[in-house]
């Protein structure tokens, strides 16, 4: 695991957390699911495989905002992720997943 990936940024206070909330969109059916994702482990959507590896939230005295570094594969694809990097809640459009077919955002850590 490369460990400079998962930092964030050191001017903002953020905790870790142990668990993700995600927003799961299927484009084909217009189906909106959440998912709930432990830290290290795997969740799944559809034909995606969804591991958090970190999750932090902002601190109380902060403005609201989470952030989750996602390792997402599709099982009709090779082994290669279709996306490894942070999800900012409140910034979803900075770095998102390009699927022709799903669509995941985070929605808060705790």
């Amino acid at each position: 695991m490369v460990l400079l990936l998962l930092s964030l940024p050191a001017a903002a206070d953020w905790v870790p957390a142990r668990r993700a909330q995600l927003q799961a969109l299927d484009k084909v059916t217009a189906r909106v699911t959440v998912v709930e994702a432990t830290v290290g482990q795997d969740a799944r959507f559809q034909t995606l495989t969804i591991r958090v590896v970190a999750c932090h939230a902002r601190s109380a005295d902060e403005v609201p905002d989470a952030a989750a570094f996602l390792e997402i594969r599709d099982s009709r694809r090779d082994a290669t992720p279709v996306f490894r990097g942070w999800m900012f809640a409140n910034s979803p459009g900075v770095n998102m997943l390009e699927h022709p077919v799903y669509d995941i955002r985070v929605l808060e850590c705790r």
